[in-house]
């Protein structure tokens, strides 16, 4: 039976959409690059090849965590109950997944300022670290929103940080660590040749097919024990989104290791890439209206109304996303086509090549 509520207004429901749009854009860009970095140590086999990894996202990694800045920016501008309700209550997770991102961005940008072997692989190691943290901590936060995250009548998380660790938590984030290795070895496949694809492509049939197996526990999980009809405002309407869009996520994982198997780089690509997506799309229409709360107040539940900015607020970010969103989204779209071309050790600059490679010229 849907839940009791008040019917929200057209811009609380355009918001939440560009909310889940936002995430959808972040797990997609964010997930390749945590994989490049928890793969790190898995693919590498000298300094030259992390390189050639590095580099494969140099250009875009910090690029495609705007868009977490800007998922956060809109949870905080047009749902700030919703926000304040996260960051009173989730505080350590939260922390967890900054400390992951501060490490990231050292690793990423200080990794070339010294000649040290040690320097560069204890940075290595930060760039892993702080790729596998965000990816196990957003995968249990999101698997907590399925289940639902209880709220005392001060509209504060009303469960202890340990209780968070539940098991199908635990699988939500296992999930989104082995996603994001599928998703981003076969960045790496796509993005590189010589041997560095060779072994992407290797890992990336594993990955992608272990991925699928977790995916399909993750889905048949939710929406038995906790179907979206009962919390969701969408009623049977999401318990049918659920459904479809997270078995679909399944099979576009089978498939995406189908194309992995022909060294379809590309197609591989997408179909991780959509499988994500339609995860991130099951989600949220298991969250609508309730926001992935359970509140112990029904008569002022944390939820898609009561958490809202005025309509005044929500009608000048309309505006404000409609003009810089768009440009945003060109500029990245340019920065991606730009830097489009495989890479290999052989295009390193000459200097920073720390040994000779077979068949390579060593004379002068």
């Amino acid at each position: 039976m849907t839940p009791m509520h008040a019917d929200p207004t057209t811009l609380q429901m355009v918001w939440f959409g560009l909310s889940a749009v936002l995430w959808l854009g972040y797990f997609f860009l964010e997930g390749f690059d945590y994989g490049v970095g928890m793969l790190l140590p898995v693919l590498a086999r000298d300094d030259d090849e992390r390189r050639v990894m590095i580099n494969t996202i140099g250009p875009v990694w910090d690029g495609n965590e705007v868009w977490l800045l800007t998922a956060g920016g809109a949870m905080f501008a047009a749902f700030p109950g919703w926000y304040a309700s996260l960051f009173s209550g989730l505080y350590l997770p939260l922390f967890l997944v900054l400390l992951g991102l501060i490490l990231r961005g050292i690793a990423f940008e200080y990794r070339t300022k010294r000649d040290s072997k040690e320097w560069k692989a204890g940075l290595d190691w930060c760039a892993t670290i702080g790729s596998f943290l965000p990816s196990l901590v957003f995968g249990i936060g999101f698997a907590n929103f399925v289940k639902g995250i209880k709220v005392g009548p001060d509209q504060l998380i009303a469960q202890g940080f340990w209780s968070l660790f539940n098991p199908f938590a635990l699988l939500g984030g296992v999930l989104f660590v082995v996603l994001f290795l599928a998703h981003g070895a076969v960045f790496i496949a796509l993005k590189t040749k010589g041997e560095i694809r060779t072994r992407a492509n290797g890992f990336a049939l594993k990955a992608t097919l272990a991925s699928a197996v977790l995916m399909a526990a993750f889905v048949l999980w939710q929406n038995i024990a906790w179907p979206a009809a009962e919390t969701s405002w969408l009623g049977t309407a999401a318990t049918a989104i659920c459904w479809v869009f997270g078995l679909m996520a399944v099979a576009y994982l089978f498939i995406a290791a189908a194309m992995v198997k022909k060294e379809r780089d590309g197609w591989a690509f997408a179909f991780t890439g959509l499988a994500i997506a339609f995860l991130v799309i099951d989600i949220f229409a298991k969250m609508y209206g309730n926001l992935g709360f359970i509140s112990a107040d029904t008569g002022l539940p944390l939820d898609m109304t009561t958490a809202s900015s005025s309509p005044y607020t929500l009608t000048l970010m309309t505006i404000a996303s409609g003009c810089a969103v768009p440009v945003v989204v060109g500029y990245q779209a340019w920065s991606y086509w730009v830097f489009r071309k495989r890479l290999g050790v052989g295009n390193l600059p000459q200097m920073a090549i720390t040994k000779p490679r077979r068949g390579a010229s060593t004379a002068g």
